[in-house]
């Protein structure tokens, strides 16, 4: 059971630890005293800072409301989602990039997306600074504390986040003058909150949706341990792009009546993305919503009206990526949906009722969110700040590694040295050897992911070890030690056996380097190019038709309720994909796909119509015919 000792005013003031849940939409910042795990407020009693920040051309920046104040008069000024844009360069932002009203470039000989000011370019940890900044000053007030001395802080990130995104969160808190003294993933800082450690035993899943990112563990807790079994998710996926895609339906709807594009300017995509949220928060309550827009210049005056199944038609795909992580996850954890004792929802997201009637009948179960989604993990890094802070006893957190590490060897392969879903803390070693008579120096090259190829995961940097006496190819012995500390910030050391010469590395994440190394890099990646593409091409359409295959499968009990036909031309399809282990093309294999998704159709639209009943039985919502 977890001990809650009484501390008194002069206790916390000494050692106070602060929980923060650094999030894509709001942040908030929380306690551990003597009534518990507590959020704490401004002077107006506001619990939730917006994560929105606006750089004034002459003035200080701007956090919060009123940020989000200036959005309009100001939009290519003011950032949000910053927590999207971390260790992200403009080519992986593509998709979402498009309709921020703030312009992005790469930063000079560097793979890091920064927001261009005019007069300067600003990175997206320091933006993220200035929110834990204001955030910081809440907490000194709350507590009636000088501002320097609130200076220690608990912070949780995504589960799914890797090491440059973990570095780059430790660069916001110094930018704001706090120290880290432990990270937490978000879905493992949910279930704490929820108290789920006072039961012996429970195997519990957290599918937490927030504004940016979608994370969900798996997690076994047994007499105060929390152990993290598995962990799956999407650092780009969440509520923006729930708003995304009613903006998208509201601008082609304008385009289509006026001949205005309105994400052709910042001022539009700013004032049409605040829109879309106020829409979906409506759409979370009742069976429509409303979007409205306004340009006077272009003399534009539009209302319109979103049901709930045209916003459900709209994000069913992004739903279901959702829910194809929770498999991967559930698999990887060698946990079936019957030994899970509960799922609790974390995140603004999961208020959107379509969202948590697909979890509960993806996991067969009642999906919980008994304490407030948008506070739970905040709550959650309090009590965690109460177990550093010796406050709490006899509760330990073990969390994993999102993502194997691991070092390119010859011929641009991975050789994985600590995988993923490993128990953290964690240190492994592994040999290393020349193939060049006489080298003196070992490059070596770290990166993070699951594929086989370096090229294809992620370049987390490089170094080199030298001074080894030449010796025969393949003599010398280089032993390379990883090092995941709590946080999941990796360290790394090399050492030749041999001759004992070593050296203490700190890798430096891919968003340090020049333009120059990471081309260095890549370079036997590069030299097989052509090859790398197409393997890469097969993998990920025999991926993706191995998880359109087993959707379909698993609701095959549905096919009884369609045509002759179109039950014959599912089986049929369903035979043809079975052959796709065997094919090489992949052209052939996206034609096996496309079949399947299209004879497949039907039974996802009967899917969707059971998922749409069960999520609208609550609140009384009729059918519409037309209308």
């Amino acid at each position: 059971m977890t001990e809650l000792p009484v501390l008194g005013k002069e206790s916390l003031n000494e050692g106070a630890i602060l929980g923060i849940d650094l999030g894509t939409t709001n942040t908030l910042v929380a306690v551990f005293d003597a009534g518990g795990a507590r959020i704490l407020a401004n002077e107006a009693g506001e619990q939730m800072l917006p994560s929105v920040v606006s750089f004034p051309l002459n003035g200080n920046p701007v956090v919060g409301k009123e940020a989000i104040e200036r959005a309009s008069l100001d939009p290519t000024r003011t950032v949000h989602s910053a927590k999207r844009l971390l260790a992200k360069s403009c080519e992986e932002l593509s998709a979402s990039g498009a309709t921020f009203p703030f312009p992005l470039v790469n930063a000079i000989g560097k793979s890091l997306a920064l927001v261009d000011l005019g007069e300067r370019q600003v990175n997206p940890a320091e933006i993220l600074g200035h929110i834990l900044v204001t955030i910081r000053k809440r907490a000194a007030t709350a507590l009636k504390m000088d501002f320097d001395k609130v200076k220690r802080a608990v912070i949780t990130v995504p589960a799914y986040f890797d090491d440059a995104q973990r570095q780059a969160t430790r660069d916001a808190a110094t930018f704001a003058g706090l120290e880290i003294v432990r990270m937490v993933s978000e879905p493992t800082a949910a279930a704490l909150a929820y108290g789920l450690d006072k039961h012996d035993k429970q195997c519990v899943a957290v599918y937490d949706l927030g504004g940016g990112t979608f994370d969900v563990s798996i997690l076994k807790l047994e007499k105060g341990v929390f152990r993290v079994l598995a962990t799956a998710g999407d650092t780009q996926l969440g509520g923006d792009d729930f708003d995304r895609t009613l903006m998208q339906i509201t601008a082609k709807a304008i385009q289509e009546k006026t001949g205005h594009d309105v994400l052709a300017t910042p001022a539009g995509r700013s004032a049409l993305r605040l829109a879309a949220e106020r829409c979906k928060i409506q759409l979370s309550n009742a069976e429509e919503g409303e979007m409205v827009y306004q340009d006077l210049e272009a003399e534009i005056a539009w209302r319109q009206f979103v049901d709930w199944k045209t916003f459900q038609r709209a994000i069913t795909p992004l739903v279901q990526k959702t829910l194809d992580a929770c498999d991967r996850a559930l698999r990887d954890a060698g946990v079936e949906t019957k030994d899970l004792d509960e799922v609790i929802l974390v995140g603004g997201s999961t208020r959107i009722p379509f969202v948590k009637a697909a979890v509960s009948q993806h996991f067969l179960t009642h999906a919980k969110d008994d304490i407030d989604p948008d506070k739970v993990v905040a709550l959650g890094a309090a009590l965690q700040a109460g177990v550093l802070g010796g406050r709490v006893g006899n509760l330990l957190l073990l969390d994993v590694t999102p993502l194997s590490l691991g070092m390119e060897t010859m011929g641009g392969s991975v050789s994985k040295i600590i995988s993923r879903n490993t128990a953290i803390p964690a240190q492994a070693k592994e040999t290393f050897t020349t193939y060049v008579e006489g080298q003196t120096a070992i490059e070596f090259h770290i990166v993070q992911g699951e594929r086989e190829m370096a090229a294809d995961n992620r370049s987390l940097g490089k170094f080199i070890l030298r001074g080894i006496p030449p010796m025969p190819a393949g003599l010398p012995q280089a032993t390379v030690q990883f090092t995941l500390d709590a946080d999941g910030v990796l360290q790394v050391k090399a050492k030749e056996q041999r001759s004992g010469v070593k050296a203490d590395i700190r890798i430096e994440p891919k968003h340090g380097l020049t333009d120059e190394e990471v081309e260095t890099m890549l370079a036997d990646a590069w030299a097989h190019a052509k090859e790398d593409l197409i393997e890469r091409r097969l993998t990920d359409l025999k991926v993706q038709l191995a998880s359109v295959k087993k959707s379909v499968e698993k609701n095959l009990a549905l096919t009884i309720q369609l045509p002759k036909a179109q039950k014959l031309r599912l089986q049929d399809a369903i035979e043809e994909a079975n052959t796709a282990s065997q094919v090489t093309n992949p052209d052939l294999v996206k034609g096996i796909l496309d079949e399947l998704e299209d004879a497949a159709f039907p039974l996802a639209e009967l899917l969707m119509n059971g998922i749409a009943m069960e999520a609208v039985k609550d609140h009384h919502i009729k059918e519409f015919s037309g209308e």
